[in-house]
């Protein structure tokens, strides 16, 4: 019988410089109120000139080991969930691992952008059957303030920086991961994306004229694809695992846009559960959003041994995630 395994602990780091509505508003070519209005964002945050995607997930990770009462060395393995890694290569997660001084650790990086940190999850759990008694990092970071066009206002209001991570590891039968969902939908890859820099269109003066190095978005496919496509993953999820939906304790879902999140909520249906946000104050921080909504959750006491968690993950690809779990951290 496979080994039951949940989230230990928790940990999230946000950079140190606050980014109003007021600052991104001029640039885009909209008002402080518009973005309030259209997103329930006030404020997001930006890295430092001389901070990158690793340095944010060190911190978010070396609060998690504390949190979980664990040292680096016994890590066994670390996934990274980012889309804005340091490198091309080598993998970020190396950088992570050797800062922390993780020297045990099996390390991979996994880019399904805002979805990254589901798979993540899922991923450490396989990798953990292979070692009964194991534990993993997990860790979603990204910093989209570098990637993302100042004018464009279909992007630069929602995205922020930042990094969350979790300790998984043995747990007892009646807590921990109960069951994940993962789908992909590639017919609807161009929804969002960077065209260039890699294979196809590598960097040249031309691309860079272009701005085809920016982060582009869809805006409204890609809600219409939110609307589509997460209730159902969510329902069936659910079904497989005999949980109502009245059952849910804590729902914890990307934190793309606030006024999605309310639409989505309703949809789904979970008017009785506690719905953890983070979106007004750090905006959408991709693989980051889930760990960090979770860590502040948990820090803030509210989740109790045994509740019952849902999480959500949506984004490029056009990824989906969902995952089911009762609480294992603390008593």
């Amino acid at each position: 019988m496979a080994q039951n395994v949940g989230v230990l602990g928790t940990g999230s780091y946000a950079p140190a410089r606050v980014v109003s509505n007021a600052e991104v508003a001029g640039p885009a070519g909209v008002t402080s109120d518009w973005i309030t209005v259209r997103t329930q964002i006030r404020s997001r945050r930006y890295a430092a000139p001389e901070e990158a995607t690793s340095d944010l997930a060190v911190r978010a990770a070396a609060q998690a080991l504390a949190n979980a009462g664990l040292a680096a060395n016994e890590v066994d393995f670390l996934v990274l969930a980012t889309s804005t890694p340091d490198h091309p290569q080598p993998p970020t997660s190396y950088l992570v691992q050797h800062a922390l001084g993780a020297s045990g650790a099996v390390c991979l990086d996994i880019n399904v952008v805002c979805s990254g940190f589901v798979y993540g999850l899922e991923v450490a759990r396989g990798l953990l059957a292979m070692r009964p008694g194991g534990h993993a990092l997990v860790v979603g970071a990204d910093i989209y303030s570098r990637i993302v066009d100042p004018a464009d206002r279909a992007s630069v209001v929602l995205f922020g920086d930042g990094a969350g991570a979790v300790v998984v590891g043995p747990c007892p039968e009646a807590v921990g991961i109960i069951g994940t969902e993962l789908r992909s939908n590639g017919s609807e890859h161009d929804l969002v994306g960077v065209h260039a820099g890699g294979s196809r269109a590598p960097a040249s003066v031309g691309t860079l004229d272009a701005g085809l190095h920016y982060f582009r978005m869809r805006g409204r496919d890609v809600r219409r694809f939110v609307t589509d496509h997460v209730p159902p993953i969510l329902s069936d999820l659910l079904r497989m695992h005999g949980t109502m939906t009245s059952e849910i304790d804590h729902f914890v879902p990307h934190q793309a846009n606030g006024v999605m999140l309310d639409d989505l909520a309703k949809t789904v249906g979970l008017a009785g559960a506690q719905i953890h946000r983070t979106v007004e104050q750090y905006g959408n921080t991709g693989s980051a959003s889930i760990p960090l909504t979770l860590d502040q959750a948990n820090r803030d006491g509210r989740f109790r041994r045994g509740d019952l968690v849902l999480l959500a993950g949506f984004g490029g690809g056009m990824s989906l995630g969902a995952c089911l779990l009762r609480w294992c951290a603390g008593q």
